[in-house]
């Protein structure tokens, strides 16, 4: 599959229908407001295998396939610059209310933030890695460290804002997490490929 077809068939999504009903978790029900903008939306589009989950950085899109070339669209915000990583992985692991601990390398490029958390944080509402994390493995490499999460900063969606990592807010990644399968393909598309498009641009109604 070729990524220019893949994002070339995507479609304005005004007409189209939000996703099912979500199923949210108890502790999140305090969290801010989600802007309506950002409600999951099912989309026609072009390439990808059911199951498939494929990140457009370009565009803060998430896009998890379904059949007869349809996908639900989430907005994300994705790695900064420097830090994002494109590739193909596989979901490796999946697990509600997560701990976290950063990396080496993150306590190396800001100890001040992140040397505190070395020996890990327990899951719970204020962990970066919020309600749920489907966890990217290389394949026959083992753990990427790259981590699809939630996170209660609503106002991160559709910005270049993590360690390299994409992040819904936590209601849709409830979703998400409950709809994508262990093992299944993950494409991280390259940035640059198209031109910067902010969260919302081709919702009509």
């Amino acid at each position: 599959m070729k990524r220019r077809e893949f994002i070339a068939g995507t479609v304005a999504v005004g007409a189209c229908a939000a996703s099912p009903v979500f199923s949210y978790d108890n502790t999140i029900a305090k969290e801010p407001p989600i802007p309506d903008v950002l409600a999951p939306r099912v989309v026609n589009i072009k390439g990808g295998a059911p199951g498939e989950v494929h990140v457009v950085p370009d565009h803060y899109s998430l896009y998890l396939m379904l059949e007869d070339n349809k996908a639900i669209r989430y907005y994300v915000g994705v790695g900064r610059d420097s830090l994002y990583e494109s590739g193909s992985f596989f979901v490796g692991a999946k697990k509600k209310w997560p701990s976290w601990t950063p990396t080496p390398e993150m306590i190396e490029r800001d100890p001040k933030s992140y040397k505190k958390f070395e020996d890990g944080m327990p899951g719970g509402p204020n962990n970066p890695l919020g309600a749920r994390a489907l966890y990217l493995f290389y394949p026959g490499r083992g753990d990427s460290f790259l981590r699809i999460h939630g996170t209660n900063k609503p106002k991160t969606i559709g910005l270049d804002v993590s360690n390299g990592c994409a992040r819904l807010v936590n209601a849709h990644m409830v979703d998400l997490y409950q709809r994508v399968q262990m093992k299944s393909k993950v494409v991280l598309h390259p940035k640059g490929l198209y031109p910067k498009k902010p969260i919302g641009s081709d919702v009509t109604s």
